[in-house]
């Protein structure tokens, strides 16, 4: 999952070396940028009492640039020989428009069209990485974990499989994901229960608002409690437990809204302006790899180890508290 989105956003074919020492360095500052929290709060003050907490942020950010730019550097020089080159040239190569292609053409015309600065380019580069991996990566962890605690959630789905490609395809490709509405209920069930983010990015009021009998001010910041949403029993059945049925014809959560456009029921991408615009991408993603995973492996638990799917702790996003263990068996040898 990575490769593919370090290609999508350099559009370059990166040696394995290079891509793991760019998922070790965003991932090193990502988990400790949440100890920086503290110095938005009186921020002439907090840096001073916070100073070694900072200069370690700050290393940790640089060395994730020393990584970054040089690549910004080659996709430049990349994008100057292909312009260069003529219409008919046969020597023209195949170039794939990347997302640093996009942020490269920027011109800011509120500043003198200007071009973004090597530290926008780099901070914008590692949250499309970022973005684009844990949160998936975490859902992922949270529905297979489920699978396995629950085997007969995973017969059924295995069984769905089957009626759909059979025993003999060697994996299920995306057209045909959209024959599987037993899938789509396990992936949606997952963000149900399991947002990766428990909390939107914080918004402002724009105006006074009368709520259940509150006034919100206008300025202030709020936020809205994602997970809560979701386990809400006056609008789930059951809330607390796994059960994809519920998404299926007749259930609760038939035809629901996940952007929050029609009503919010469960809104684990956000909602409104924004939303997460990798919502789709990520849908598929989870779609692709639990029913692969499902297809060529059965998942069982360890013998005498609890899968816990109660504990949670805070990283990035919100994660197992005790990662999954799982015994897999291929399906066909």
């Amino acid at each position: 999952m990575f490769c593919l989105l370090v290609l999508m956003c350099f559009g370059e074919k990166l040696d394995e070396k290079a891509i793991r020492d760019i998922e070790t360095a965003t991932r090193n500052f990502l988990l400790y940028s949440r100890k920086l929290n503290v110095l938005a709060f009186f921020p002439r003050i907090s840096k001073l009492i916070y100073r070694k907490r900072r200069t370690i942020g700050m290393d940790l950010l640089q060395k994730q640039k020393d990584i970054i730019i040089p690549l910004i550097r080659t996709r430049e020089k990349h994008k100057e020989k292909q312009n260069k080159q003529g219409q008919g040239d046969d020597e023209k190569e195949r170039f794939v428009y990347s997302y640093l292609d996009s942020l490269l053409d920027i011109k800011l015309p509120e500043e003198g069209h200007r071009k973004l600065t090597d530290d926008e380019l780099a901070n914008l580069c590692s949250e499309f990485l970022n973005a684009g991996t844990d949160t998936t990566a975490t859902s992922l962890e949270w529905i297979m974990a489920n699978l396995v605690k629950h085997q007969e959630i995973q017969a059924k789905l295995f069984e769905e499989i089957q009626g759909v490609v059979g025993s003999e395809a060697e994996e299920v490709k995306e057209e045909e994901l959209q024959r599987m509405p037993y899938l789509k209920a396990v992936v949606l069930e997952g963000l149900r229960r399991h947002p990766a983010g428990h909390f939107l990015l914080p918004h402002s009021v724009a105006e006074d608002v009368m709520l259940n009998g509150y006034v919100i001010p206008k300025g202030v910041t709020i936020n809205f409690m994602v997970a809560d949403l979701g386990r809400d029993d006056k609008v789930w059945d059951k809330p607390m437990e796994f059960r994809p049925e519920r998404f299926m014809k007749g259930g609760e959560g038939e035809g629901v809204d996940i952007t929050g456009s029609k009503e919010i029921n469960m809104i684990p991408f956000g909602a409104g302006r924004r939303i997460c615009p990798g919502f789709g991408l990520a849908l598929l993603h989870l779609e692709y790899f639990v029913v692969n995973l499902i297809k060529n492996f059965e998942w069982k638990a360890i013998e005498k180890e609890e899968v816990d799917l109660i504990s949670e702790k805070f990283e990035f996003t919100v994660v197992m508290k005790k990662s999954l263990h799982a015994r897999i068996i291929p399906r066909k040898i």
